[in-house]
């Protein structure tokens, strides 16, 4: 599966330029731009095992990095201060990582 399956390209393509500038990117923005958050649970879940890049069951920050990347090849690397930010944002039991649950919740709220 690809996020294209899920997601449109088009769609995809217009979220990741939305957010070129260095410490430009936000999250909710990004997920109604690229239409994730208007999927359904399953779809969001579908997306989260594509981006668990080493299959643990969490979004590590290391992963996070290259979240933009996952979306576009080429795109650019998330910056400490956004990965952090992102991370803090869904991680409700604070252990520094993004579990499927809190990904979905993150998504479609």
């Amino acid at each position: 599966m690809s996020l294209t399956s899920i997601l449109s390209a088009e769609a995809i393509e217009k979220a990741v330029k939305d957010c070129e500038a260095p410490d430009s990117f936000c999250h909710k923005k990004f997920f109604q731009m690229c239409g994730l958050s208007s999927k359904t649970p399953q779809e969001v879940k579908d997306v989260f095992q594509i981006l668990d890049e080493d299959n643990s069951g969490y979004i590590e920050e290391s992963e996070l990095k290259f979240f933009l990347q996952r979306f576009v090849p080429g795109a650019r690397t998330l910056s400490d201060a956004e990965t952090k930010k992102f991370i803090s944002s869904a991680d409700d039991n604070s252990d520094g990582r993004i579990g499927v649950d809190e990904f979905q919740t993150m998504v479609l709220s």
